[in-house]
């Protein structure tokens, strides 16, 4: 209920076991601050638009390989805040490490030359058995 004149503020946590810093969402945040913290706080994220079957595809992927990553699932007007060198803002967008990727051809280029794994074990999104 809101009251006229009262400024509300909301602040959403959600925390999943396993992952020791919550994915908070403050709606005071703009989407840039908001989508620039969460690619810091957590290893893997993909930016996406709700039904997009390539996300669908590299959380597959990722899966797979036993990486969970944080999907965002962002709304048209939040689309033009994810951070890019090339003016190509459009999900899906993968970062691994605080480090845009790109979109699914580079996550697949990655994986097909054996660069995918070690990078997601130097950003702690991945552990390898002691005996590979």
């Amino acid at each position: 209920m809101a009251i006229q004149g009262v400024e509300q503020q909301v602040r959403l946590e959600l925390t999943t076991s396993g992952n020791t810093s919550p994915l908070a969402i403050d709606v005071s945040e703009s989407a840039e601050v908001r989508i620039q913290r969460l690619i810091t706080e957590n290893p893997v994220v993909i930016f996406s638009r709700p039904s997009c079957c390539m996300c669908h595809v590299m959380k597959n992927l990722l899966h797979t390989i036993g990486v969970h990553p944080t999907v965002i699932e962002l709304e048209e007007d939040e689309i033009s805040a994810i951070p890019s060198e090339d003016d190509s803002s459009e999900p899906p967008a993968l970062f691994i490490g605080g480090t845009r990727v790109g979109g699914l051809e580079r996550l697949v280029a990655l994986h097909l030359s054996n660069k995918l794994v070690p990078l997601l074990v130097d950003v702690g999104a991945l552990s390898l058995p002691l005996w590979v």
